[in-house]
């Protein structure tokens, strides 16, 4: 007789045809892909990260706009022939410095993120296997850090230390790890006890493979959707920063910073210094929101639409 795998998870299950016979069973990715190309607002808001990608990272190799030098002589020109977007009180262009700009807010998202998910991730797992004492410790100090005021220690290291693009990754990706542990600790406390980890318990596997092999593969799904919002969330603490004054500095810069000197000009009518940039930070924002709103809908077979 054949045997039956027992290490199927909620991806890989899918439910029967109208006709009421069961089919072959599909793969479980195969069925999110699906699903989250029938959700529309998700599909815009793909598009509209991949524009913003493409624009901050392949945009300076085919527009040359002034981002480096002073030119007082260009200084505060409205949008028009040779600057689309205008220049700013130092004749940087507007929409270069979209560019460059959106580049450094994208690597930090995207950086932090990473790094958030991976430590959370292992110290979510950690923590739901090990259970008892060890669980209970170990997410104290996850609550503990969460009454910590985010935007309070990431203003006090970055006037310690400065600002980079790694700094900020590192400061704030050591921050948005809490969440992603506390999701990921929720999925290993179900798939702990499911027959495949208990077979694999039988085999001899030890926590590390248990981990490495079973529940983190498990529980990708949950990493996936946290890391757009961690994308969303650490590109906000960028803005604020950088609106703040203790974000990226010249030569790089960031939206927030851009945004934060448009501010103080555009009560003289200079509002190509504002409204492009915060329109780029809604948008991103909003398309990261979408993105994991459909995700989350798509690999959760309880939330998939009949």
């Amino acid at each position: 007789m054949a045997q039956v795998s027992t290490s199927l998870t909620p991806l890989d299950i899918t439910r029967a045809p109208e006709g009421g016979e069961i089919g072959p069973i599909q793969s479980g990715w195969k069925l999110a892909i699906r699903e989250f190309a029938q959700n529309r607002l998700a599909v815009i808001g793909l598009a509209i990260l991949v524009f913003f990608v493409v624009f901050c990272f392949a945009g300076p190799l085919f527009y040359h706009g002034q981002v480096f030098n002073t030119n007082l002589t260009a200084a505060d020109m409205p949008p028009g022939a040779g600057h689309p977007l205008g220049t700013d009180d130092e004749g940087f262009d507007e929409l270069a410095l979209l560019m460059w700009g959106g580049r450094a807010a994208l690597e930090v998202g995207f950086f932090a993120a990473i790094i958030g998910i991976g430590i959370g991730a292992i110290w979510g797992s950690v923590s739901g296997l090990a259970g008892g004492i060890v669980d209970a410790v170990m997410m104290r100090i996850v609550d503990m850090f969460l009454a910590i005021p985010f935007l309070f220690i990431v203003l006090i290291v970055a006037v310690r230390y400065g600002a980079s693009v790694l700094g900020l990754s590192l400061i704030i990706g050591a921050f948005t790890w809490l969440v992603p542990s506390r999701l990921v600790r929720g999925e290993v406390l179900t798939l702990r006890v499911r027959d495949f980890v208990s077979a694999a318990r039988a085999a001899g596997s030890g926590r590390l493979r248990l981990i490495r092999k079973h529940l983190l593969p498990n529980a990708l799904g949950v990493m996936i959707v946290n890391v757009t919002f961690n994308v969303a969330d650490a590109i906000l603490a960028v803005a604020a920063l950088g609106y703040l004054g203790f974000g990226l500095h010249y030569p790089t810069q960031d939206w927030g910073d851009m945004l934060s000197n448009g501010i103080q000009s555009l009560q003289d009518g200079y509002w190509w210094l504002v409204y492009p940039v915060g329109a780029c930070i809604v948008l991103v924002v909003m398309a990261a929101n979408l993105v994991g709103d459909a995700l989350r809908d798509s690999l959760d077979v309880r939330l998939r639409r009949r």
